[in-house]
């Protein structure tokens, strides 16, 4: 997965976010489905920056970007903010 892939990916995933918290807003979605859902689509997101930036340290320091690892979602949030 190249950057613009992983680019695109994350779009992806903030469209979805913000159809979940619009159809939320308007009755069409039950908070405990909206909660599970952004509980996933957050994840993912997460595991996406946290790629898309290990790919970026690696060319910056002259590595291969194509030699990061996406990591776990369990891995990826319990960074600390």
């Amino acid at each position: 997965m190249n950057d613009d892939n992983i680019l695109d990916r994350i779009t992806a995933l903030v469209d979805r976010e913000h159809k979940l918290r619009s159809h939320r807003a308007d009755g069409s979605l039950d908070e405990r489905t909206e909660h599970h859902e952004l509980h996933a689509v957050e994840a993912e997101l997460d595991q996406c920056w946290d790629l898309l930036r290990q790919r970026r340290a690696k060319r910056d320091f002259g590595g291969d970007p194509d030699e990061a690892v996406p990591r776990s979602a369990s891995v990826v949030e319990s960074y600390w903010q």
